[in-house]
């Protein structure tokens, strides 16, 4: 099926009301450190309201995502987001408050809307037939990546050039838009009755290994972010160099998804399709340590982002296989919260390497932690998807092994494959 296909009045609002709750957390780290950037210790401070906005996204996505209600989720998405939209305009009227109130607020703010990403998903493969899944999943991608683009520039560009509490201001009123749009989108999407299939909590603990490899491919893109600046400058290079290199990173990853959304399926398992591609990327943020011309790191940066999305394209389409629709939004909640945590671990493990190690010591061992978490991971998945030996369709087993292009195990029981899914962020 080509992207054409997906190209409908529906999916089109769907991007539209996406793309609005999607920047202000695109915008949300950058803005909160221009928001106090002038005050004493207002870098430091800033480092603290991020640190706090981020930990209010990760605690909170996989609770409300487990308490979503597939079929009238709509409810839970708006007041998700208009959390958020308050969480926002409070920090943007409120710039001087006393830094604990600041704080409260950055953690209402990631908090709120943080199963909103979960739930759009589930919304959005529900919208489009089960032969068009990875497109639409594809397509999501590209999304959040050209939303992940322009977010620095335009956080940067309002804080410095009309006033630092104007881009959460603008936050505050993209996401209220949001939740106006809703009510163009489906209530909700198809879900089996609970007593027909496994737990919710059940098969999302079971899952662990999914959301592990997740975390391994993302723990790559803070090595990538966070320790590019300083690598360029032991390497003698002008530390301006760093937007346009990451850039190059965004724009390969964009063009990896499209790629990758050009095809219903590619060879191989999704497990082994996703390890390669991990590893793949892995072994470009590693060459970007070693490398010593600019030139040869933005080429490499490139190329490992062609891989970086399709790796984490292969981990929310396995997640899709392994857990029942009803428990889709909670999956993908908590797989946010798990990509965000290995982003965030890898980052303070290469950020505190460098008060001893050189930058380029620093990414190799984080590359290290990397391909140790990609391990544990694959092994766990593997023994995962052995133990699910067979799918049922229309009430009669089928062997796993005789669905065409699905691996034994890759698809869980009481999963039709020939069903439509209405699911996705």
């Amino acid at each position: 099926m080509s992207y054409r296909e997906i190209v409908t009045r529906p999916v089109l609002a769907w991007c539209a009301v996406t793309a609005a709750g999607r920047l202000p957390v695109a915008m949300a780290p950058l803005s909160l450190v221009f928001l106090v950037r002038e005050r004493p210790g207002g870098y430091s401070l800033g480092a603290v309201l991020a640190a706090a906005y981020v930990i209010g996204e990760i605690v909170a996505a996989p609770v409300l995502g487990l308490r979503m209600n597939a079929e009238r989720a709509r409810p839970q998405l708006v007041a998700g987001l208009a959390v958020g939209a308050a969480g926002f305009a409070g920090l943007g009227f409120a710039p001087d408050a006393h830094p604990v109130v600041l704080a409260a607020l950055a953690v209402i703010a990631g908090a709120g809307p943080a199963a909103v990403a979960g739930g759009l998903r589930a919304i959005l493969t529900s919208m489009v037939p089960e032969r068009a899944v990875t497109q639409a999943m594809s397509m999501e991608s590209m999304l959040v990546f050209g939303v992940w683009a322009a977010a620095p520039a335009l956080a940067t560009g309002l804080a410095l050039g009309v006033g630092p509490a104007v881009p959460l201001l603008l936050m505050a009123a993209l996401m209220a838009l949001s939740v106006a749009g809703m009510w163009l989108l489906p209530a909700g999407w198809a879900a089996e009755p609970p007593e027909k299939g496994v737990s919710a909590r059940r098969a999302l603990l079971r899952a662990w290994p999914v959301y592990v490899l997740g975390a391994a491919g993302l723990s790559l893109l803070a090595l990538a972010e966070l320790l590019l600046p300083a690598l360029l400058e032991q390497r003698g290079i002008a530390i301006g160099w760093a937007g346009p290199l990451l850039a190059g990173f965004s724009i390969g990853s964009a063009v990896g998804a499209f790629v990758y959304g050009l095809r219903g399926s590619w060879p191989g398992p999704l497990l082994v399709q996703s390890v390669v591609l991990v590893l793949g990327v892995t072994a470009g943020v590693a060459l970007v340590a070693l490398l010593p011309w600019t030139a040869a790191i933005g080429a490499v940066l490139v190329a490992a982002g062609l891989l970086q999305a399709p790796a984490g394209l292969t981990r929310n389409l396995a997640l899709r296989r392994l857990l029942p629709p009803s428990a889709l939004a909670a999956g993908y909640s908590v797989m946010y919260a798990a990509v965000g945590a290995g982003y965030a671990a890898s980052g303070a493990l290469a950020g505190g390497l460098l008060k001893f190690v050189a930058p380029s010591t620093a990414i190799l061992y984080g590359v290290a932690l990397t391909v140790l978490l990609a391990a544990v991971g694959a092994v766990g998945e593997r023994r995962l998807t052995r133990r699910v030996p067979a799918v049922q369709v229309e009430d009669a087993p089928v062997d796993a092994s005789s669905v065409e292009g699905v691996p034994v195990g890759d698809v869980p029981v009481g999963d039709a494959p020939g069903e439509d899914r209405k699911v996705r962020r």
